[in-house]
């Protein structure tokens, strides 16, 4: 196949394909050359059918996948040579759409290719990663939350009314036109106002109510509830108030460890400690990996796949419009026009993610099965009950594997380079990690 060069600018390449009439034929008869001796007609033996009937019967169907090879096989060729990549699929069409058999075919190949990927001294780049020690004062606080969090509840004074978040101890007896009905009747219900435990209204009715009252509490069954003889019914509860208490937070001793699966006060401290040390770590890690991509940000320069800007620059617009407008769901709104700041970002996630795919590939960094599987089950999780559904849609989606994949790999890549730089670790407080946190978002 003639293959002529038409076009080389910046990283735009376009060819001229010409696949001759004598090519053509000469390939539908080598694949029908190969499919005799399986061919069966009537009138002939199993592999003795003419080559020239064989042609005839099914040359118009073998000459489209023989056109496809030809084209396939020059492009393989021809990126081979050039040591092109193309940036994304190759854009291949027929010019000569008034073809006739008997004539030769003209192709138009174009594509945009990837820059070449400076190299890039990694053992020059100097960082600061900050580390923060969880002291005993954010050990405090944090069990402060968790005995919060596990409040017990204490009888309020006599005479003093329930508030919303107060628990009041009833007895209730519920009846549908006067009628009692099953499991609506309960001794000794411990509720909490404002749960959301109970009917809409029911709790409402309660908040002021004191030790020993008795009251009638009417509220209607939602349309859709579960008890299908109950919904959109009326409902009258003969109430009496047993007790009413108010929310105190838990002490910290050993019974909140093992309210929290902890053996100890002293085990619950040092699983805090840990999984606060944990969270600085993440945050801490954050902060430096922003800061490594802006140095490799700064260390290289190198032409960019325009396509790959544009379609970057329109995902940016598009998930920042959604962002503020959280009201809209779907995606059948108006196309976002990307801004220049969009544009912006976009080239700076197009380089850097060429450069630390360079880099990965330079490195022979892998994503491997047990990693993927693992990215799969977190993902899961948001799905309970379609765990089983999900892995199925990934396991026929390569798009969403390589979404998944797409972090995994970045982040070993990270880590690759952090193993190289010089990193100094520095101690701050608590305090000058979250601001650093903060100045992330903010850019």
């Amino acid at each position: 196949m003639q293959v002529t060069e038409t076009q080389n600018e910046g990283l735009k390449r376009a060819y001229k394909m010409i696949l001759t009439a004598q090519e053509l034929d000469d390939k539908v008869t080598e694949k029908l050359k190969e499919a005799q001796p399986e061919v069966e007609m009537k009138g002939f033996r199993k592999g003795k059918v003419p080559l020239a009937l064989l042609k005839k019967q099914f040359g118009q169907r073998v000459m489209g996948e023989a056109m496809q090879e030809a084209v396939d096989s020059a492009m393989s060729e021809h990126f081979e040579e050039s040591g092109d990549r193309p940036a994304a699929e190759p854009s291949v069409r027929m010019t000569n759409e008034d073809w006739s058999e008997g004539e030769d075919i003209e192709i138009e190949m174009s594509y945009e290719a990837l820059p070449d990927i400076p190299e890039v001294d990694l053992k020059s780049i100097e960082l600061e990663k900050m580390v923060v020690k969880a002291g005993d004062e954010a050990v405090t606080e944090a069990l402060q939350n968790l005995a919060e969090n596990a409040q017990d509840f204490e009888e309020r004074a006599e005479g003093e009314a329930a508030e919303d978040g107060d628990q009041v101890v009833i007895d209730f007896v519920g009846k549908v036109d006067g009628e009692p009905f099953e499991g609506g009747a309960a001794e000794d219900y411990p509720l909490t106002l404002g749960s959301g435990s109970f009917i809409p209204g029911f709790e409402e009715q309660l908040v002021g109510v004191k030790t020993g009252d008795e009251m009638a509490v009417t509220v209607t069954f939602p349309e859709d509830y579960q008890a299908e003889q109950l919904a959109g019914k009326e409902a009258v509860f003969d109430v009496t108030v047993k007790a009413v208490k108010k929310p105190v937070a838990a002490e910290i001793d050993d019974n909140l460890a093992e309210k929290y699966g902890a053996e100890s006060l002293d085990a619950l401290k040092e699983q805090i400690r840990e999984r606060l040390e944990q969270e600085y770590n993440g945050a801490a890690r954050a902060v430096v990996k922003r800061r490594l991509l802006d140095k490799l940000d700064e260390m290289v320069d190198f032409d960019l796949p325009p396509s790959m800007v544009e379609a970057e620059a329109k995902q940016i617009a598009h998930q920042l419009w959604h962002e503020e407008h959280p009201e809209v769901e779907g995606h059948d709104h108006p196309e976002i026009e990307p801004t220049e700041e969009h544009e912006k970002l976009a080239r700076r996630r197009v380089r850097l993610g060429l450069l630390l795919a360079e880099l990965g590939q330079k490195a022979e960094v892998e994503v491997t099965d047990a990693e993927m599987t693992q990215a799969v089950m977190e993902q899961a999780r948001q799905y309970p009950g379609q765990e089983r559904e999900f892995f199925e849609f990934v396991q026929n989606n390569p798009q969403m594997r390589q979404q998944l994949r797409a972090p995994i790999f970045e982040d070993k890549v990270i880590d690759y380079v952090l193993e190289l730089a010089q990193v100094e670790e520095k101690e701050v407080s608590k305090e000058e990690l979250q601001q650093a946190v903060e100045s992330l978002e903010e850019e």
